[in-house]
């Protein structure tokens, strides 16, 4: 079995970022698991299905492929509406935490980033780093690359958006979103990546040895 670190928080916490840079530091594969969800939507949408059909969608979450999942495409606003829906039906949780996890037994190692991999995906993983950064500074990134992609929202739009996700991911009454209890905390409010990537290299550095 790998080696697996578990990376967990809100939206627009830089986690993605420093997760990418863990798994090319090391060599490992990387997941970032809110595009698994993002592309049970996009399949739903594709095919023009109910969104709250909850087997319809724990059956696309069952066959879904994990590889060639594509950020750009699926990073979508209209997509990550959608999935931020299809993402608290307990059916295709289920489907997508079983393939999540057998997709963490990857050699030599895997990076799993989203809500709740350190609390239910990966609770054994020897390292867990739980990312955040206030509303105001993951809405002004959020902005700046909407803003950048051509999109039309308001600053304000962004931050009222986050904050209902926030809501829905900590709300939720399967797998709420919060730091599992040996967590590492590091708030990139005012810390950039460079600085949080040493902080995990670190942790990871320690562990593995």
């Amino acid at each position: 079995m790998g080696f697996t670190v578990a990376i967990d928080g809100p939206a627009a916490s830089g986690k993605g970022t420093l997760a990418r840079r863990i798994a090319a530091r090391y060599g490992f594969h990387h997941l970032d698991t809110g595009l698994t969800y993002r592309a049970v939507a996009k399949a739903l949408l594709d095919g023009e299905l109910p969104l709250d059909d909850e087997d319809g969608a724990a059956d696309v979450a069952a066959n879904l492929e994990f590889t060639g999942l594509d950020r750009t495409v699926l990073s979508a606003h209209g997509i990550g509406e959608a999935a931020s829906k299809v993402a608290v039906m307990p059916k295709v949780r289920t489907a997508l935490v079983e393939a999540q996890r057998r997709f963490a037994q990857c050699e030599p190692g895997a990076v799993l980033d989203g809500r709740d991999i350190g609390t239910v995906v990966c609770p054994q993983a020897p390292v867990k780093l739980f990312v955040t950064a206030s509303p105001q500074v993951r809405a002004r990134r959020r902005f700046a690359e909407i803003d950048a992609g051509g999109g039309k929202l308001s600053y304000d739009e962004v931050l009222a958006d986050l904050k209902r996700r926030d809501a829905r991911d900590s709300d939720r009454a399967d797998s709420p979103m919060r730091p599992a209890d040996d967590a590492h905390l590091l708030d990139t409010s005012e810390m950039d990546i460079e600085a949080a990537f040493r902080a995990a290299e670190q942790l990871i550095d320690a562990a593995r040895s």
